[in-house]
Order: C-alpha cells, then sequence, then structure tokens
C-alpha cells in the first residue's frame, strides 16, 4: 500500500508544487479584485484546495494521454504510467476521483460556478490531444490554466464580468510564456517524435517571443488593476516580478535544457509577487 501510495504521489507531480502555484497565485489574484479585499475563508480554501486537484487530476489525464510520446523524451521517460508501474485505467480513475473532489467543492459556491466548472473541464481534457493538432498547444494549456479567474468572479458576483476575460486573456500570455520555456527543455526529443510545441514553431523567436508574452502579460493585468488600485505596492509587485523576468532572459537565451527547465520551474514567483502586490494594495 505504501508503495502505490507513493506511485500515486508521483503521479500527480506531489513533489513539484510549482505546477499547482502557477494555477494558484492568478486565481487568488481574481478572487481579490472580484471581492474588492478580502473574499473570505471559504472561498480561498474552495480556489487553493481546487486548484490543487484539478492540477492533480489534469496531471493523470496527460500522462495517460500522452504515455506513448513520454517514454521517447528524456525528462517524462520515467513517469508512472510510462515506465508501466502504474496502469491507464488505475490514473484515470484517481484522476476522475481527484476532479470529482474539487466539483464537490464547487457545488458548495453557486450555479452560475458550477456551470462554469464543466467548461474548464472540458479545457482540461482537450489540452493533452491538442500537442498532436494544434502549432501551439500552450494557448489551450493557457485557456486551462486562467479559467480559474472567471470561475472566481462567478464565485464572488455570480456572473462574469468583462474584465474576468479580458485577465484570462493577459494571464494566457504568462502561461504561453512559461509554457513556451518548459516546451524548449524537450524540443529536440519532440522534434524526433512529431510532437507540436511553441518552442519549435517559433523556432529561433522563441526566446525574444517570451519576452514578449511576458510583458503582454504585466500590460493587461496593469492596464485593469493600476486604475482600480492606484497603489504603489501593486507597481513595487510588477517592478519585482519584472526584474524576475529579467533574469529568465539570462537563463534561457542560450537555450541550455537546465537554464530553461529552471526558469520554468521559478516561473511561480512571478505570479507570487503579482499577487502580493495586489494583496498589499488591497490591505
Amino acid at each position: 500500500m505504501r508503495r502505490k501510495i507513493d506511485l500515486y504521489l508521483q503521479l500527480i507531480r506531489w513533489d513539484r508544487p510549482a505546477g499547482w502555484l502557477l494555477l494558484l497565485w492568478p486565481t487568488l489574484s481574481a478572487l481579490w479584485l472580484a471581492a474588492g479585499g478580502f473574499p473570505g475563508w471559504h472561498l480561498v480554501l474552495v480556489f487553493t484546495l481546487g486548484t490543487i486537484l484539478m492540477r492533480s487530476a489534469g496531471c493523470c489525464i496527460n500522462d495517460v494521454a500522452d504515455r506513448e510520446f513520454d517514454r521517447h523524451v528524456k525528462r517524462t521517460a520515467q513517469r508512472p504510467v510510462t515506465r508501466g508501474a502504474v496502469s491507464s485505467r488505475e490514473a484515470l480513475a484517481v484522476g476522475a476521483v481527484l476532479a470529482l473532489a474539487a466539483f464537490l467543492l464547487v457545488l458548495t459556491t453557486n450555479t452560475v460556478t458550477v456551470g462554469w466548472s464543466f467548461a474548464a473541464l472540458a479545457v482540461t481534457l482537450a489540452y493533452p490531444y491538442a500537442k498532436r493538432f494544434v502549432s501551439m498547444p500552450q494557448a489551450v494549456l493557457g485557456v486551462a490554466f486562467s479559467f480559474g479567474i472567471p470561475m472566481a468572479y462567478a464565485a464572488v458576483h455570480a456572473e462574469i464580468p468583462a474584465v474576468a476575460w479580458v485577465l484570462l486573456a493577459g494571464n494566457l500570455f504568462w502561461v504561453l510564456a512559461y509554457d513556451t520555456e518548459y516546451a524548449m527543455v524537450d524540443r529536440d526529443d519532440d522534434l524526433r517524435i512529431g510532437m507540436k510545441t511553441s518552442a519549435i514553431t517559433l523556432g529561433r523567436w522563441d526566446v525574444p517571443a517570451v519576452m514578449a508574452f511576458y510583458l503582454v502579460y504585466l500590460l493587461i493585468w496593469s492596464g485593469v488593476v493600476a486604475p482600480v488600485l492606484s497603489s504603489g505596492w501593486w507597481w513595487a509587485g510588477v517592478s519585482v516580478a519584472s526584474a524576475q523576468i529579467v533574469w529568465h532572459f539570462q537563463l534561457i537565451r542560450h537555450r541550455s535544457r537546465d537554464g530553461c527547465f529552471k526558469a520554468f520551474r521559478l516561473n511561480h514567483w512571478v505570479g507570487f509577487a503579482v499577487f502580493a502586490g495586489l494583496f498589499a494594495s488591497r490591505l
């Protein structure tokens, strides 16, 4: 039983919290914006636990969908499903249980949020297969990883205003930035097996594109947040995030595997800086 639990924890990347932190910070930022401050412990717990559960469920689905590809990629060859330690049926069952637990949390909010949770699930299910057909599947991931934003507004207001979709669009560019860095790690392997990624599509323009994605992300979010908060704390958070982005440029400019992977892993600090600036502005 202990060995099985260890395999399940590997399956959901329990030892790599950076994955769910990338989803959590924009979701909490949207909650604070929608509520005009602290949204209450109920919504904070629902969206924090829901983010962790859905990211974990997504890992299960992704590993089953990519099991034939992952065995040819250095970074993913030892994943539990890929190496046969966990069966596909088992992984899907774990993912279903986790998704159901997240849905039970959503049921404690309102009908609008519950309704939109099905759209969020549909995008989550579609992403693993987008890599076969879409030249920049990171855009699909961007929608999936940003869906907590409109759902946060729905949970607070029982409707989704236009500003939530603008923030989603802005966050999508952040996902494009960090997931392109991630794709740059596996570019050689992905080219060999015929996988489609933004790193391959962008070619030699990958590094400039990543920097442009970061810039658009910060511009869109600042365009929404700054008029509402008009606080120095917000700009302090943006400045810290910008400094990290400059560092990421230094990490990825030579396109080394280690540098690109390090930049990807540290991206949650960019999201935290943005949330911290917003949080401090609302105190």
